[in-house]
């Protein structure tokens, strides 16, 4: 019913907290294709947050989808059809707490094994400029 709304709020909240460590950054070292500048390259924090920002928000875009679809959500107050009427309410709040939260949960899981991904790629291109600069 409101599954997509746990995952939605994960989202704003990171998508603040990526545009906080943006503006706290120091300078990138991006490294261009194909050229040796002889730095290191990292990807920026903030980028890795965006990632689960939009892991999150394209979840939950799906989820409202659907959602409407099935008349769960509709155009008008109270937007959500469960929340009109007291017994769907705690079932509504049961299911955010359920399937929302392990939604979440798992999503941000999946954005761990992605920046652990993402770490040995970065640690592949660094030892190949490192050989490279040793040649």
């Amino acid at each position: 019913m409101a599954c997509f709304v746990v995952p939605a709020v994960e989202a704003v909240v990171t998508a603040a907290a990526a545009k906080i460590v943006k503006n706290n950054e120091k300078e990138a070292l991006p490294v261009s294709e194909g050229e040796n500048t002889g730095k290191s390259f990292k990807i920026p924090f903030s980028r890795k947050l965006r990632w689960l920002t939009n892991l999150l928000l394209g979840g939950s875009a799906l989820l409202l989808f659907e959602h409407i679809w099935h008349g769960e959500v509709v155009p008008y107050f109270p937007f959500l059809t469960a929340a009109s009427n007291p017994q769907d309410s705690v079932e509504m709040l049961h299911e955010m707490a359920t399937a929302g939260v392990t939604m979440a949960l798992l999503t941000t899981a999946i954005w761990g094994v992605m920046l652990l991904v993402a770490h040995i790629a970065e640690k592949r291109v660094n030892a190949a400029q490192s050989s490279e600069v040793n040649e």
